[in-house]
């Protein structure tokens, strides 16, 4: 069972992004139309996060992603489809020590604007931000060796976020 590490922001992250981001773009070159850090570790003011790098990448065709496949893998990814999310490529990095999340998207699909409208939201409501870090630092103390449970903790104040996130990218 994976542990709940959370540690307290840090620069390092955007570092750790900026490097990654360099090699996806090697990668995908032919495919990509954008990338851009999302998550916890891309907003300073929740002040907490599991230090995993989740990047957000956006493709001219997501059929064409599965040709990366060995690529990715040749840097650590592992291919894992759609893993749960129709129209998703998803590829970890780490195994169990996780560094990174890679969430490819096709030009269009309703998932790009949502995570950006979140990530968006929580930069523009610093107060959020930080009751959202506040939760996931107690939580983690709750639940260090249950990585379920600090999950399914955070699962209805997150959902709230994300509503609200909705809501005000849909009125600016």
């Amino acid at each position: 069972m994976r542990k709940t590490n959370i540690q307290p922001w840090t620069k390092d992250w955007e570092v750790a992004y900026d490097q990654e981001k360099k090699l996806l773009k090697e990668i995908l070159i032919d495919n990509l139309v954008d990338i851009y850090h999302i998550g916890s570790t891309s907003v300073p003011a929740i002040g907490y996060a599991k230090p995993i790098i989740d990047i957000l990448i956006v493709v001219k065709e997501i059929e064409k992603v599965d040709r990366y496949n060995e690529a990715l893998r040749k840097v650590g990814y592992d291919p894992k489809g759609e893993n749960g999310i129709a129209g998703r490529r998803y590829f970890p990095k780490g195994k169990q020590a996780r560094t990174h999340h890679v969430h490819i998207f096709q030009v269009g699909n309703d998932n790009i604007q949502a995570h950006l409208d979140f990530k968006m939201y929580l930069m523009a409501h610093p107060e959020d931000a930080k009751a959202y870090g506040v939760l996931k630092l107690k939580l983690a103390g709750q639940f260090p060796e249950d990585h379920h449970m600090y999950q399914e903790g955070k699962q209805e104040f997150l959902s709230e976020l994300v509503e609200k996130a909705k809501s005000w990218g849909a009125n600016r």
